[in-house]
C-alpha cells in the first residue's frame, strides 16, 4: 500500500507543479521534455542489470515501452488541446473517468473479483470523479470539439491498461526501473523532435527556467509511475482496486490542494464528490 500512497502523492505534486508553471509563465512543453530526460536518467542509473542498447531492444517489453512513450507525450498534448477547446472541467473528467477501461480489462482478462461492494465502490468512485471535477463556471462545449475528450478518455484508459498488461506479462521485478526509464526516454526523444521542428521554423525560444522546473518534475513524475508499477506487482491487490484508489485519491487530494493553496472555489457538488470519493475508497479497500 505504501507504493500506491507514494504514487498518489507524487501525482498530486505533479498537479501542483503544473499550476505553478502556469502562474509563473514557465514554458510547459520545454519543462516536460526536460522532465522526461531527468526521469530517464533516474531509471537507467537505478537499474541493477548490465545495460546495452542491444539488450534493451531485445527485451520482450521494448516495443510496448515505445508505444507507451508515444502515448505519454501524445495524450499530454491532447489534454492541453481539450482544456483549450472544451475547458479544464471536460479535460479532467475525460482523463479520470477513463479509469473504467483498465478496471473492465482487469476483471475480464485476469478474472478479478467483482463483488457487490466492490461494484458499488467503483460506481461511486466514477460519480465522485465527475462531481469533484465540475467547476463553478464551465465553458460551452462545441460539437466539433467533442472528438478531443473522446480521444483523451480512450488514450488515458489505454495507457493504464497497457501499463498493467506489459508489467504483468513481460516486466520482471528487477526490470521495473529500466522499463520506466525507456518509456520516458522515448517520450523525451519525441519531444526533442517537436522542439527541432519549432527551431527549423524559427518559432523556438528557450526558457532556461524550464531546466529547473523540468528537473523537479522529472523526479516527481518518475516516482509517480515507478511506484504505481510497484503497486501493480503486489498480488494482494487487484488492478481494479489499484486504479480506482489511485485516480479517485488523486482527484480528491488535488481538489483539496487547489482549495487550500490556490484559492480555488468549490461548489456544493464538489464537496459532495469529495465525500463520495472517501466512501468509495473505504468500500473498495475493504472489498
Amino acid at each position: 500500500m505504501i507504493y500506491l500512497i507514494i504514487s498518489i502523492l507524487a501525482s498530486t505534486l505533479v498537479f501542483v507543479l503544473f499550476k505553478l508553471l502556469s502562474k509563473y509563465k514557465i514554458n510547459t512543453l520545454q519543462t516536460i521534455i526536460v522532465n522526461y530526460f531527468v526521469a530517464f536518467t533516474i531509471g537507467i542509473t537505478s537499474a541493477t542489470e548490465t545495460i546495452t542498447l542491444t539488450s534493451i531492444i531485445n527485451k520482450q517489453w521494448f516495443y510496448g515501452a515505445v508505444f507507451l512513450g508515444f502515448l505519454f507525450i501524445t495524450i499530454f498534448n491532447v489534454v492541453a488541446l481539450t482544456a483549450q477547446k472544451n475547458g479544464l472541467s471536460v479535460a479532467s473528467v475525460a482523463s479520470k473517468m477513463s479509469v473504467v477501461i483498465p478496471i473492465v480489462f482487469g476483471i475480464y482478462a485476469y478474472n478479478e473479483n467483482l463483488s457487490p461492494q466492490k461494484l458499488l465502490g467503483i460506481s461511486l468512485a466514477l460519480i465522485a470523479v465527475y462531481l469533484t471535477s465540475i467547476k463553478v463556471k464551465t465553458s460551452t462545449v462545441k460539437l466539433k470539439n467533442v472528438w478531443l475528450p473522446v480521444i483523451l478518455f480512450i488514450g488515458s484508459g489505454i495507457i493504464d491498461t497497457t501499463l498493467k498488461y506489459i508489467e504483468t506479462t513481460y516486466v520482471s521485478t528487477i526490470e521495473t526501473h529500466l522499463f520506466s526509464a525507456i518509456i520516458f526516454a522515448i517520450s523525451g526523444l519525441i519531444g526533442i523532435t517537436i522542439l527541432s521542428a519549432k527551431a527549423i521554423k524559427g518559432a523556438l525560444k528557450i526558457d532556461f527556467r524550464s531546466i529547473y522546473s523540468g528537473l523537479i518534475l522529472g523526479i516527481i513524475n518518475y516516482y509517480s509511475i515507478y511506484m504505481l508499477l510497484k503497486a501493480l506487482q503486489i498480488d494482494q491487490f487487484e488492478s481494479s482496486i489499484i486504479f480506482t484508489l489511485n485516480n479517485v485519491a488523486i482527484v480528491m487530494i488535488s481538489t483539496l490542494v487547489g482549495l487550500s493553496f490556490f484559492r480555488e472555489k468549490l461548489s456544493l457538488k464538489n464537496w459532495f464528490g469529495i465525500a463520495l470519493a472517501i466512501v468509495s475508497i473505504i468500500l473498495v479497500t475493504l472489498a
